[in-house]
């Protein structure tokens, strides 16, 4: 299992003003506006305990496209019966952040159920080499397409926490989809820095700011979600990681 996330702020504050739905006591929807909702779900660790991920779902035209998987098959695939039986969606499309299991560790299921996955051209030939499903839709440096009638904007700004990380962008509801390349607000550190480039992290989060200016809502990829703030906090947390 690849599993590097960084430390994880309580899933409490401004999320509970959204509608929220529980589907088990290991996956819930909340509803951020129109028919995009985060999906956050909860997996233990040993050494660690238990934690939330967050990833996206878009609805449009009774199809789903996912940003992240849930960090396993079994939660991926009870996500996706869900959405299928009590919403009548059928998911068409995966987004992956990284390489990590918390943006991917969904991806076999899906590939046994014929959904197409889009992913950095660094994170397929990441996946290759080390033995992981492996992404059927590369792009580099940026794709923009046309989910139903919602534009959506992925794009690989630079390094981060991990080499490969890439923001989703809703133009149309001014959401982005940062996942672990930003933090959550509580964050009081980077968390795991196993595959992290620290020296580029800051540079990569300025890129973001500057290309998206008009940012409502950002979701990282644990803990609550917020505003531009986020981006601003993660940066600074880059600052204090480099002068220790």
């Amino acid at each position: 299992m690849i599993l590097i996330f960084g430390l994880i702020g309580l899933f409490s504050s401004n999320a509970q003003s959204n509608e929220k739905i529980v589907i088990d006591n290991d996956i819930q929807l909340i509803h951020l506006q129109d028919s995009v909702y985060v999906h956050v779900t909860w997996h233990h660790l040993d050494n660690f305990g238990r934690f939330p991920s967050n990833g996206l779902i878009v609805i449009r035209n009774g199809q789903a496209l996912m940003i992240d998987t849930p960090m396993d098959n079994d939660k991926t695939e009870r996500l996706t019966k869900y959405l299928k039986v009590s919403m009548s969606v059928d998911l068409a499309k995966l987004i992956i952040g990284h390489f990590h299991d918390d943006c991917m560790g969904g991806l076999g299921y899906l590939q046994s159920i014929g959904i197409e996955s889009i992913a950095n051209s660094m994170t397929i030939e990441k996946c290759k080499e080390i033995g992981l499903p492996i992404p059927s839709t590369p792009f580099t440096d940026s794709l923009t397409f046309n989910f139903n009638g919602e534009q959506i904007d992925c794009r690989f700004f630079g390094a981060g926490h991990s080499f490969d990380n890439i923001t989703v962008w809703i133009p149309n509801k001014k959401i982005l989809f940062g996942g672990c390349l930003i933090k959550s607000i509580d964050s009081k550190g980077l968390g795991n820095l196993s595959d992290a480039v620290v020296n580029d992290w800051d540079t990569t989060v300025e890129k973001v700011m500057k290309k998206y200016p008009e940012i409502k809502t950002v979701i990282p990829g644990h803990g609550d979600f917020g505003g531009i703030e986020l981006l601003s906090h993660t940066i600074e947390l880059v600052d204090k990681e480099k002068i220790k």
